[in-house]
């Protein structure tokens, strides 16, 4: 697998830079988590950082990406698929009753 350095900004993981493994398109990860351990031999922290462009050039280049860090350290983008929601149709509960006739087939 190929690698790429990738800076990371503000936290407590600003200015390293650390090879991210890339992908079969060439990008990494869109987030990236570090588990710190606690001294106390709690649960650990996690430190959630985003990826985002590098530069705002133009032109036909590959992107290169940094991490910016994500304080509130929420699970995932703020997008909302429709194809996500959980279907709540008569036809994706199997124990709904099924609409038109009844069946027939004692006559």
């Amino acid at each position: 697998m190929k690698s790429e350095d990738t800076p990371f900004e503000g936290g407590p993981m600003d200015g390293r830079v650390l090879p991210v493994l890339v992908g079969m398109t060439g990008h990494p990860p869109k987030t990236y988590r570090i588990p710190v351990p606690d001294p106390d031999g709690g649960p650990p922290t996690v430190l959630v950082y985003r990826r985002v462009p590098r530069d705002s050039r133009g032109g036909l280049r590959f992107a290169r990406w940094k991490y910016t860090y994500d304080p509130s350290g929420r699970k995932g983008s703020d997008r909302k698929w429709p194809w996500s929601k959980p279907d709540r149709s008569a036809a994706a509960d199997p124990d709904a009753t099924p609409g038109g006739k009844p069946d027939d087939a004692d006559g």
